[in-house]
């Protein structure tokens, strides 16, 4: 009768072990990694805010160009003539023709596709463009520019500013919020630190059993 060596172990069975070990492993670096690429991106949304921040100046007029369909429902709308007329020597005149082109053609492009366009308008069954909806018209100057600082604090946020160099805020430590890091790091602490307990002994007994005299770390009051 034939006879099988004794010491192999069943098919598979380190092989699985191994697999298994490897799989954790992995699955715990995909764990760091999302975490990294997370803190990564809050990282990169605080320093550009940060930006804005500090320069309001982007701001500008000049940012028409980026929505015009939208600034002229946030801002052109409210604006006197000697508001529109001050805005036109800023720009020049061909600052003012190209964005007037470019607020034609938005318009033009969001007729056609209505439901990509951040302003939507409608056409009666002649052609004719009906007035917009009052919901979605501000109410007053100021909630205009809100909309508009919002709409467009976003849009940077997101990195959709196409002529903005992103590259010198995302890598600099300049504008990170070094008070508002310490802040975080702070509480970070204080929401890991356990109490730590002191024993002493039981001066009413003549044993040494202890009890708890007092405790230190984060206490609620």
């Amino acid at each position: 009768m034939p006879r099988f060596p004794t010491d192999i172990h069943p098919l598979g069975s380190e092989d699985a072990s191994d697999s298994k070990t490897t799989m954790e492993h992995h699955q715990s670096l995909s764990r760091v990694n999302v975490g990294d690429e997370r803190t990564t991106r809050i990282r990169v949304k605080n320093r550009r805010m940060m930006y804005l921040n500090r320069h309001p100046e982007y701001f500008s007029p000049s940012l028409e160009l980026a929505d015009p369909l939208l600034y002229d429902r946030c801002i052109r709308r409210f604006q006197s003539n000697v508001e529109r007329e001050a805005e036109g020597r800023q720009k020049g005149y061909s600052g003012v023709l190209e964005a007037d082109l470019m607020r034609s053609e938005a318009k033009l492009a969001a007729l056609a596709n209505p439901t990509s366009a951040t302003i939507t308008y409608k056409r009666g069954p002649n052609g004719e463009i009906y007035p917009e909806d009052p919901e979605d018209v501000p109410e007053n100057k100021e909630e205009g520019m809100e909309r508009w600082q919002r709409e467009m604090t976003l849009r940077f946020l997101r990195g959709g500013d196409d002529d903005f160099d992103y590259k010198r805020i995302d890598e600099s430590d300049e504008w990170d919020d070094k008070a508002q890091e310490e802040r975080e790091e702070q509480e970070k602490w204080f929401a890991e630190e356990e109490p730590n307990w002191l024993l002493g002994d039981d001066e009413g007994s003549g044993n040494e059993k202890k009890v708890v005299a007092g405790e230190t770390g984060v206490q609620d009051f």
